[in-house]
């Protein structure tokens, strides 16, 4: 056997055993992964998918509270950055239109109102 024919099936092998040990034997598990791991995409219809319910539930309190999972920013930060990112990607107008529609509120309304004694 020529030393190409083995270092191709030696190679052939070596994906083989990697490829069953990987997918089958010890694949990688995700469990209770949270939304600020998310990649850029992942995380915009993560964003999207907050501006829908918040347009169905008009709670702008638990939208924020969705949002502040994706991290310690401003809520409204990520919500821009969902524009930015579905400008990009081709989203619908419609759905630019709901994530319009909570970034305008997000700005109106302060996140911490201020409690003034009577």
């Amino acid at each position: 056997m020529s030393i190409h024919l083995r270092f191709i099936a030696g190679l052939a092998l070596g994906l083989a055993v990697g490829l069953l040990y990987g997918w089958v034997l010890s694949p990688v598990r995700y469990v209770d992964t949270s939304p600020n791991v998310l990649r850029e995409d992942f995380r915009s219809d993560y964003v999207l998918m907050t501006a829908e319910a918040y347009g169905a539930e008009e709670d702008l309190a638990r939208a924020r509270m969705r949002l502040a999972a994706l991290g310690s920013e401003p809520p409204l930060n990520y919500v821009v950055a969902a524009i930015d990112y579905g400008l990009e990607s081709g989203y619908s107008p419609s759905d630019l239109q709901t994530l319009n529609r909570l970034a305008v509120d997000l700005r109106a309304s302060p996140a911490n109102p201020e409690i003034r004694a009577p």
